[in-house]
């Protein structure tokens, strides 16, 4: 009888849907390689659903340049003062822009109300390893792997009361600014995003974003500098985001 209970229990572990154990995996390793045959500094991190890191170079350090304004406006809406009630018109007028157009006076006027403790605050709660802060605010130095990180858990650090506003923002960029992850982002995913790039060189190019469907979600996070130029950088983090995100 023990015998056969054993049996019928291994069979039953046999028969068990095999998605229950499956996690998806980026495609590290064609991205690696199309890196390898592209020009500038190049990093990356991805992590899927179960909280695993698929990364290279990811600790390199790279200037923030507008990635950072995603950090300025979870750090202005978890402030004590502010989590708990309605923004006021001035509020929106500026953190609207800040991230929908990457308007830099705006996150220069976000960035002095907040002052460096909130926004380390938030890198500490986060577990950013190597971000450092520093004015102006485009010369903050990120990496891959933290920004990654914190993509991965956004939630976590924005109130309930704006979540669906930080959502909206960061899910409606203006078209001119959709070029790299938005371009390779899979049917059926919804996509939250920031990018920063230098000012139409190819000095920096980034995309930082969080993809979810359902209740599976996943973060990728592209850094590029030293590009040959703008339109080289994004058809670079196009192409190591259509690698990367390939079989999600």
């Amino acid at each position: 009888m023990r015998r056969l209970l054993i049996v019928l229990v291994a069979g039953a572990v046999l028969l068990a849907p095999v998605s229950t154990a499956y996690a998806w995996q980026p495609g590290r390793e064609a991205a690696v390689e199309y890196a390898h045959s592209r020009a500038g500094r190049i990093s990356f991190a991805v992590m899927n659903e179960r909280g695993r890191m698929f990364r290279y170079r990811a600790r390199r350090q790279f200037e923030s340049a507008s990635v950072i304004k995603a950090m300025f406006l979870v750090a202005y809406l978890r402030q004590r003062s502010v989590r708990a009630r309605e923004l006021t018109s001035e509020e929106r007028h500026l953190l609207s822009p800040m991230i929908r157009r990457s308007d830099n006076d705006a996150a220069t006027a976000i960035a002095n109300r907040l002052g460096p403790a909130r926004i380390y605050r938030l890198a500490r709660d986060a577990r950013m390893r190597r971000f450092s802060y520093t004015r102006p605010w485009g010369l903050s130095r990120i990496t891959a792997a933290d920004q990654a990180r914190f993509f991965k858990r956004l939630d976590d650090y924005l109130p309930r009361m704006h979540e669906g506003y930080a959502h909206y923002l960061l899910s409606h960029i203006v078209v001119s600014q959709r070029w790299g992850i938005p371009q390779a982002k899979p049917d059926g995913w919804k996509l939250l995003f920031k990018g920063g790039w230098g000012s139409g060189t190819g000095w920096v190019c980034h995309q930082v974003a969080v993809l979810k469907d359902g209740r599976r979600q996943i973060s990728v996070a592209i850094l590029i500098g030293d590009s040959p130029s703008h339109a080289y950088a994004t058809e670079t983090l196009e192409g190591l985001a259509r690698r990367l995100l390939r079989g999600l």
